[in-house]
């Protein structure tokens, strides 16, 4: 297989960065001050940044960490629930954000406080996680739910003696698996009668939930649901996402635009999480496709991400790219570039010594 990725650059994610945190939208590729910053497109920044920092000893990078973590910090309520909006004044403009955003900030600081990074990221990152962590049995999204047992079992990495947080996953994977029991049958293998955005993550957190405490339903329902979602999505050898014009509802017609960024690396980072987990070459090569649509293996054949600045387009659209470039759109281009990269990193150390 042909290399064709370019080199990992941050140079756009530290122009959208301030004191406060990543700005959320672009007008094309100028951050649009006005429209403030979001706790979601933070946390997930700081994953990028946790992924960016596992292979890289970055004294930049490190203080773009604890910029995010501090945005999280300073978003989260006292009960332990997270308000997203923030304004470039740094004015609250809302009183609690969505069940996805708490399941992202949960990822986020799950993930953080498994890292090698300095004490105090991993100690505050604990201490939200523990505060947050109560809501999460009783979220109704299951993205929500997914996103936190990601987390958890990032959390579980530093902490495997805790019986209590290998309960916890149990717990919550089987409310997701419940789901599926619901609503899976031959022809629609998933856990919703719909398909809306980042529906990978649902069975990427079943592959990590399996490796974390073995259950084998765990990895068979991942694999049904995973398959399902890549036959529905790989159209003429291109990844082609579900639209976030109409989604796609069970018995309907699918929606084809505008795809988003967050869809291709979503795919990306499952692909990968399934072929660490099952050891099959497909989900490998499917991590590969997916990523192409970044550059120009798409329904539009346009290219999304900017080799020269570091910037992703915020979508593509029936007419053309989206000229924006904003914050979940160019990390979701570095998720998918920096899960690609460790794939190589553990593909080197992999293969065997020559013989001399």
């Amino acid at each position: 297989m042909i290399d064709i990725r370019p080199p990992v650059k941050l140079d756009y994610l530290k122009a959208l960065t301030d004191d406060t945190g990543i700005i959320q939208h672009t007008k094309y590729s100028i951050p649009n001050r006005s429209e403030g910053y979001t706790t979601d497109d933070n946390a997930r920044a700081l994953v990028a940044c946790i992924k960016y920092l596992q292979v890289n000893d970055d004294k930049e990078v490190k203080k773009l960490a604890n910029t995010y973590l501090s945005f999280l910090f300073h978003m989260q309520r006292p009960d332990g629930r997270f308000q997203n909006l923030l304004s470039y004044d740094r004015r609250f403009l809302d009183d609690a954000g969505s069940e996805d955003c708490m399941g992202r900030s949960l990822w986020a600081c799950g993930c953080a406080t498994s890292t090698h990074l300095s004490e105090g990221i991993r100690t505050t990152s604990k201490e939200i996680f523990d505060r947050g962590f109560s809501h999460a049995s009783n979220f109704e999204s299951l993205r929500a739910k997914a996103f936190a047992i990601l987390g958890l079992c990032s959390y579980y990495e530093a902490f495997p003696d805790d019986r209590n947080l290998a309960r916890n996953i149990v717990l919550l994977t089987n409310q997701l698996t419940d789901y599926y029991r619901v609503e899976a049958y031959s022809e629609w293998c998933w856990f919703e009668p719909y398909l809306t955005y980042a529906n990978s993550r649902l069975p990427q957190a079943l592959f990590k939930a399996y490796r974390a405490v073995g259950h084998e339903k765990y990895v068979r329902i991942a694999k049904k649901s995973f398959d399902f979602l890549i036959e529905t999505q790989i159209i003429d050898g291109k990844f082609v996402p579900i639209g976030n014009k109409g989604w796609y509802k069970k018995g309907d017609e699918r929606a084809f635009y505008d795809q988003q960024p967050i869809e291709a690396s979503c795919m990306v980072e499952a692909a990968l999480t399934a072929f660490y987990i099952t050891d099959e070459e497909k989900y490998k090569r499917l991590a590969h496709l997916a990523f192409e649509w970044f550059l120009g293996k798409n329904t539009q054949n346009v290219v999304v991400y900017d080799t020269v600045t570091g910037a992703c387009h915020d979508g593509i659209t029936p007419e053309g790219l989206n000229l924006n470039q904003g914050a979940e759109a160019t990390i979701s281009y570095l998720l998918a570039r920096l899960e690609l990269e460790n794939l190589g990193r553990r593909e080197l150390f992999r293969r065997p010594k020559p013989n001399i």
